[in-house]
C-alpha cells in the first residue's frame, strides 16, 4: 500500500512537472492589452475634439503614486509583494469567503490576471484546464519579471469603467493624472476593479470603497492606519463623452478618418494605436460657419440643405466647415457628400483658361450670343437677361454672362479640355469633369458639372494663392508617445501645384472683385476688405451657389432643396434633415439664387472669420495677354454726365433666356418684393427637375 501510494504521489507530481514544464510563457501581448485610443485635437493641438476607441493611455510604474499601488494590492492580493505568482492560502480564503458570503478577494492573484489580460493564448473561459495552466505561468512569470513590471502591466490593462487602465481612468474620473492621485481617490479606482461596470456613484461601489480603506489601514497601518476615520467617498467628474460624435465632433471625426485612410491607417489603427492627431479644423471658426449657416437658414424648413468649406488658399487646410448640426441625427456630411452643379460659380476655370492662354481682360466677348452662334453638341446658350452685343471680360464675370464665357471656352486652344485640365489640377473631380463633357459639352463651360464645396473652396485657392493650389486636407499630423517621446507617425501632406501663372491670377482678381463691387454679388457680398468671388445658380433654381476669397480665406457656400416624396406624390417633412422611409428625395427649386442666401450666408461667415485679422490686398493687376476679341469692338459712345452714384444696370426687357431652358443661368437677383427668401421658406420652382441621383443620396 505505502508502495502504491508513493508511486501515485510520484507519478501525479511527475505529470505536474512534466505539464509545468512544457507550458510556455507567452510572449505575444494581446492587442486589446495595448490597445491605446486616439485624440483628435484642433489645429492648436491642445483643444480635444473627440477620443476614439480605447480609453487607456500607458505609463511607467513611476508614475503610479505608492499610495495608488497599495491600494490595489491591499484588496486585490495582499501577498502579491511576496508570492510566488500564486496563493494557495488566497484560493482556500476565497472558498471559505465565497461560501460565508464574506467575498472580498478572488482566488486569481495580480499575477495571474496579469497573465490572463495581457498576454495572447490565456482565454477567459472557466474550465480546469485554463486555470491550471494559467498556475503555471503565473509561476514562471513571477521568476521572470519584476514585481514592478507585473505590477504596472496589470494597471495599465485592467477596466476601469469608463476607461482603461490607470492613467485614463485617473483622467475619466478625477481629471487628472494618475501621479496626482490622493490616497482617497487611488482607493476610489481600486474598488472599481471587481465590478468596472457601477455606476459612479453606486451604494455596492461606496461599500466596495470602504473596504478598500480598511484593508490599506491593514495593509500598512503607519502609514494608512487613520485613513479609515477620515476617508470621505470622493466627488467624480461627470461622464460627458457619453457620445463623441455627437453635434459638430462627428462630421470632423469622420472627415478625418476618411483621409487616414487614404494614408494607409485603417479605423481600427486609429482606435487602437494611441495616436494625437492633429487636425486642420479651428474651433472659433467651426463654430462661426454653424451660426453663419443657421442665423441665415433658421426659417426655411429641413427641406433647404446648406453647405460651408472654408480652406486657407496658402496651405490647403480645411479650417471650417458647416455639414449638419448633429452627426448622431444627421450623418450626411453636406460639403463633402453634396456633389452639386456648380453653375456660375463654376466660370472663373474658364476666366483662368482665358488669362493663361495669353488672352486679357480688355478682350471683347459677345453679351447676347455664342460665338459660334451654335456650339457643337449643346443646346443653345442664353442669358437672363438682355446685354450688349460686345462686352469685355470683366463685364462679363461681374454680370455672369453665359453667352460670353462659353464662347471664351470655345475660343482658348484646346478649347474644353484645356479648361477641364485646369479645373482639375485646381482640385476638382476628373472623372466628374470628362464624364460632363461628354454628356453636356459646351455646357460644362458654365457649370454642368458636379462638384462640392470643399472642392470649389480649394478650387479658388488658385486666385488667392497666386496661381498655385494645395488639395484640401483635413490632418496636420498624426503622432505617438513611445519611450516617453512623441514622434511623427504621419505629417501633413500638402503638395503644391502651379496651375496657373501669378499674372493670370492677379487679373483673375480684378474680374471677380467686380462681382462684389458691382456684380451680381453687390447686394450682399461686401464684407468690408478685399475680396472676390462668383455666385452661381442653375436652372430651375435648384443649386445655389457663392465661392469668394481673401488672401487669408477661400470660403464656398452651396445650398439646395429636397422634398421627401411617398409613392403617391404626398410631400412629406424631413426628420433631421433626413427624408422618412417610404420617401424618396426629390429635389426641387430653392425659390431664391445664389446672390441671396449662399451670399449672405458667405458675408456673415467671412466678416466673423476675419475679425481680428489684419486687412490683406491682393496683387495689382498685372496686365498679363494681348485683347482676344471673339467679337468686333463696340463703337464709342459718349458718356452722359450725371450727379450721384447709380446702381449697376440690369436691363430686364428683351429677355431670351425660357423657363428650364439648358445654360440659362439667373444669377442677377429679381426682387420684387413679394418673398423674403431669409425668413420664410420658398415655394418650388414651377417645372422642377429630379436630379437622377438624388433618390438615392440618403441610402
Amino acid at each position: 500500500m505505502v508502495i502504491g501510494v508513493t508511486v501515485l504521489t510520484a507519478g501525479l507530481f511527475g505529470m505536474i512537472a512534466v505539464a509545468y514544464a512544457n507550458t510556455p510563457v507567452p510572449t505575444v501581448e494581446q492587442a486589446e492589452a495595448l490597445a491605446q485610443g486616439s485624440v483628435l485635437y484642433y489645429n492648436d493641438g491642445k483643444t480635444k475634439i473627440a477620443h476614439l476607441g480605447t480609453k487607456r493611455t500607458i505609463v511607467s510604474i513611476d508614475k503610479v503614486p505608492a499610495h495608488v499601488q497599495d491600494a490595489v494590492i491591499a484588496i486585490e492580493n495582499r501577498s502579491f509583494r511576496e508570492d510566488s505568482g500564486i496563493s494557495i492560502s488566497a484560493m482556500a480564503r476565497s472558498v471559505w469567503m465565497t461560501a460565508t458570503g464574506q467575498q472580498l478577494q478572488g482566488a486569481s492573484t495580480i499575477t495571474q490576471q496579469m497573465a490572463r489580460n495581457y498576454y495572447d493564448g490565456l482565454s477567459q473561459e472557466v474550465s480546469l484546464k485554463r486555470k491550471v495552466k494559467e498556475i503555471f505561468v503565473a509561476v514562471k512569470i513571477n521568476k521572470e519579471m519584476d514585481k514592478n513590471e507585473i505590477l504596472i502591466n496589470y494597471l495599465n490593462t485592467i477596466n476601469f469603467g469608463r476607461a482603461y487602465g490607470i492613467e485614463a481612468a485617473a483622467q475619466a474620473y478625477f481629471g487628472k493624472s494618475a501621479a496626482k492621485l490622493t490616497e482617497v481617490e487611488g482607493a476610489y479606482l481600486a474598488a472599481r476593479i471587481q465590478t468596472p461596470s457601477w455606476e459612479a456613484t453606486a451604494p455596492e461601489l461606496k461599500a466596495r470603497f470602504t473596504d478598500v480603506i480598511n484593508a490599506m489601514a491593514s495593509y500598512n497601518a503607519e502609514k494608512y492606519g487613520k485613513l479609515p476615520a477620515t476617508a470621505k467617498f470622493p466627488k467624480t467628474k461627470p461622464d460627458k463623452d457619453v457620445d463623441e460624435l455627437g453635434g459638430l465632433k462627428g462630421y470632423m471625426v469622420i472627415q478625418v478618418l476618411e483621409e487616414l485612410k487614404t494614408r494607409g491607417m485603417t479605423p481600427d489603427m486609429v482606435r487602437s494605436g494611441g495616436y494625437k492627431i492633429v487636425t486642420t479644423f479651428d474651433r472659433r471658426l467651426m463654430l462661426a460657419a454653424k451660426k453663419a449657416v443657421t442665423n441665415v437658414t433658421s426659417g426655411m424648413s429641413k427641406e433647404f440643405h446648406t453647405g460651408l468649406a472654408a480652406v486657407n488658399p496658402k496651405n490647403g487646410r480645411v479650417v471650417a466647415f458647416y455639414g449638419g448640426n448633429d452627426y448622431v441625427t444627421d450623418p450626411w456630411n453636406e460639403p463633402w457628400d453634396s456633389k452639386k452643379q456648380a453653375a456660375s460659380a463654376f466660370k472663373p476655370y474658364v476666366l483662368a483658361a482665358w488669362l493663361e492662354s495669353g488672352f486679357s481682360l480688355n478682350s471683347w466677348v459677345p453679351g447676347n450670343q455664342t460665338f459660334p452662334k451654335q456650339l457643337d453638341g449643346t443646346t443653345p446658350i442664353t442669358n437672363s437677361h438682355k446685354e450688349k452685343d460686345a462686352i469685355d471680360v470683366v463685364r462679363a464675370t461681374s454680370a455672369s454672362i453665359n453667352t460670353a464665357y462659353a464662347s471664351m471656352a470655345y475660343a482658348v486652344p484646346g478649347q474644353l479640355d484645356t479648361v477641364k485640365a485646369i479645373a482639375v489640377d485646381a482640385g476638382l473631380d476628373e472623372k466628374r469633369m470628362s464624364d460632363d463633357i461628354d454628356e453636356h459639352k459646351y455646357l460644362f463651360s458654365i457649370g454642368t458639372a458636379p462638384v462640392t464645396a470643399v472642392e470649389q473652396a480649394a478650387g479658388y485657392s488658385i486666385f488667392a494663392n497666386a496661381g498655385k493650389h494645395v488639395d484640401a486636407h483635413t490632418v496636420i499630423e498624426v503622432s505617438v508617445l513611445k519611450d516617453g517621446k512623441r514622434s511623427v507617425v504621419l505629417g501633413e501632406k500638402k503638395p503644391v501645384k502651379q496651375v496657373i501663372s501669378p499674372e493670370a491670377a492677379a487679373d483673375s482678381i480684378v474680374a471677380l472683385k467686380a462681382v462684389i463691387t458691382g456684380g451680381t454679388a453687390s447686394g450682399n457680398g461686401n464684407i468690408g476688405r478685399p475680396a472676390g468671388g462668383k455666385t452661381g445658380t442653375n436652372t430651375g433654381e435648384e443649386d445655389a451657389w457663392f465661392v469668394g476669397f481673401t488672401p487669408q480665406l477661400s470660403t464656398a457656400v452651396g445650398m439646395y432643396r429636397e422634398q421627401c416624396k411617398t409613392k403617391s406624390g404626398k410631400v412629406v417633412q424631413p426628420r433631421h434633415s433626413n427624408c422618412p422611409k417610404k420617401t424618396s428625395a426629390v429635389e426641387v427649386g430653392l425659390g431664391f439664387q445664389g446672390a441671396d442666401a449662399p451670399t449672405r450666408i458667405w458675408r456673415d461667415f467671412m466678416i466673423e472669420a476675419h475679425r481680428n485679422w489684419e486687412v490683406q490686398d491682393f496683387p495689382p493687376k498685372a496686365g498679363t495677354g494681348a485683347p482676344e476679341n471673339i467679337v468686333p469692338s463696340p463703337s464709342p459712345t459718349p458718356t452722359p454726365e450725371v450727379e450721384g452714384d447709380f446702381p449697376q444696370d440690369f436691363p430686364d426687357d428683351g429677355v431670351e433666356c425660357f423657363p428650364g431652358g439648358d445654360g440659362c443661368d439667373v444669377d442677377i437677383p429679381e426682387d420684387d418684393g413679394s418673398v423674403d427668401p431669409f425668413t420664410a421658406p420658398a415655394a418650388p420652382a414651377t417645372a422642377p427637375l429630379p436630379v437622377p441621383t438624388a433618390a438615392n443620396r440618403r441610402e
